[in-house]
């Protein structure tokens, strides 16, 4: 199996919910659920991993409170290496709703200050050459994001290959965002975005048309993924051909960090050598038994099992 690695933002998730309709200012209502997990898409990826019995490399940082404690704590001896920031752990309250959505309340805390030197810290490029190392979280890690060139210039060295999933940008898909994201997919070989993003970026209203049009942009054997929750995935192969997975029908509990977890599935079936449309099948697999569980679910060591219905 190929290396895997994961950079980018790691933060505490507190779920609550399912809340309907919302409460009015001033009123307090009492929810059936409550959980508090290691979140952000590079710790949701990394605990999926994880939970597949995936070896895997992980760099970000942590704030110096008790949160920052507990996430090292979660991840044992691949956090030997973090920095602690001097600023408090950044902090996601998710409000779910009776649909599986969710809505998200979230400080900047300690990720805008996770820079490439924390990361040199922890990963190793001659370990890594070969594999492939997902990058998260490309508007809350601001200092990072600025040396995104620097970071790649790394991995061409070491021959990693990067798959870039941005994420939502705090302030939209303006111009500016827009851009920024072309530029950086130009130095990556895979690109894992949502429908929203990919059609969003490219201004295309069909999937198919905004993967093969983001692919134009990226070096050559690149692979675009647009994750569509229910509608499954699909990915723009090396040949320029579109392949498609559907995702199996369960019974949603919550659906935070589903694109992540299916970073996950997809990366290590990837890692393995498998065909293109298994890894699309690994991830919707993936990710549909982790939003169906409770307490989350990934399957074990084997993706071949059916998610619960």
């Amino acid at each position: 199996m190929r290396p895997l690695a994961v950079v980018g933002n790691v933060n505490i998730d507190l779920i609550l919910g399912p809340a309907a309709p919302w409460p009015k200012a001033g009123t307090e209502i009492i929810v059936d659920h409550d959980e508090l997990r290691v979140g952000g898409a590079a710790g949701n990826s990394a605990l999926a991993w994880e939970g597949l019995g995936v070896e895997f490399e992980i760099a970000a940082n942590v704030g110096n409170d008790q949160f920052g404690r507990w996430l090292t704590e979660a991840f044992g001896k691949r956090s030997a290496k973090w920095p602690v920031r001097p600023e408090q752990t950044t902090l996601s309250v998710g409000i779910t709703h009776p649909d599986g959505e969710r809505t998200f309340f979230t400080t900047r805390g300690h990720l805008p200050r996770l820079s490439l030197s924390d990361v040199f810290a922890v990963l190793d490029g001659t370990t890594l050459s070969g594999g492939f190392v997902l990058l998260c979280g490309s508007f809350l890690t601001e200092d990072l994001t600025r040396e995104y060139d620097a970071f790649f210039d790394w991995a061409d060295k070491h021959q990693i290959a990067i798959a870039l999933d941005t994420g939502w940008p705090l302030d939209g898909w303006t111009n500016e965002n827009c851009e920024a994201t072309r530029n950086w997919l130009s130095r990556c070989a895979i690109a894992l975005l949502n429908e929203v993003e990919s059609t969003t970026l490219t201004g295309l209203d069909d999937p198919v048309e905004a993967g093969t049009e983001i692919r134009s942009h990226m070096p050559e054997g690149a692979i675009v993924v647009v994750k569509r929750g229910p509608d499954g995935a699909l990915a723009i192969g090396a040949d320029g051909q579109c392949i498609a997975a559907a995702a199996p029908l369960v019974t949603v509990v919550d659906t935070i960090g589903a694109g992540d977890v299916f970073n996950a599935g997809f990366l290590a079936a990837l890692a393995q050598e498998k065909p293109l449309a298994d890894c699309l099948r690994a991830g919707t697999a993936v990710a549909s038994r982790a939003i169906s569980t409770l307490p989350r679910n990934y399957g074990g060591p084997s993706t071949s099992e059916e998610p619960a219905r």
